[in-house]
């Protein structure tokens, strides 16, 4: 494997880790309890961390079959949870507080569904990268 490709490996297992501590300490440290559609956002990202630490170790291009279905995911759902925080009246219809603005940074530009939907396009890039890279080439059948 290249080394381009581990190298997007290490930056997505960096991502997912950043973000799954991220979110860990809104909840634990900060005291902050999640709605329903961040917990689904959870967990589509914490696994992320294992398989792409696990494939950037041992040389597993073909994890972005794994990674892009959940990245994609997330991010669709990040989305949906970020257009809720931002449309007016929209309400949510998981069944919590999904539009409710916990912890604003930046003077409001980042909110905790923001942070989620980065953190998902990065990896959903990434792993698209991995893909590319990934590839057969074309003249397989030459030495």
């Amino acid at each position: 494997m290249s080394d381009s490709i581990r190298a997007m490996l290490a930056a997505g297992t960096l991502v997912a880790l950043g973000a799954t501590a991220g979110s860990l300490y809104f909840s634990l440290g900060l005291g902050l309890a999640p709605c329903d559609l961040c917990w689904y956002q959870r967990i589509l990202m914490y696994p992320l961390v294992v398989v792409l630490g696990v494939a950037a170790v041992e040389d597993r291009g073909g994890v972005w079959k794994t990674v892009l279905p959940l990245s994609l995911g997330g991010a669709a759902l990040a989305g949906y949870h970020t257009y809720l925080q931002i449309a007016p009246g929209a309400t949510c219809t998981v069944g919590g507080p999904c539009t409710s603005i916990q912890y604003p940074m930046l003077d409001g530009l980042l909110t905790i569904p923001r942070l989620s939907l980065v953190a998902f396009v990065l990896l959903t890039l990434l792993s698209v990268g991995v893909a590319w890279f990934n590839k057969p080439s074309d003249n397989m059948w030459v030495a």
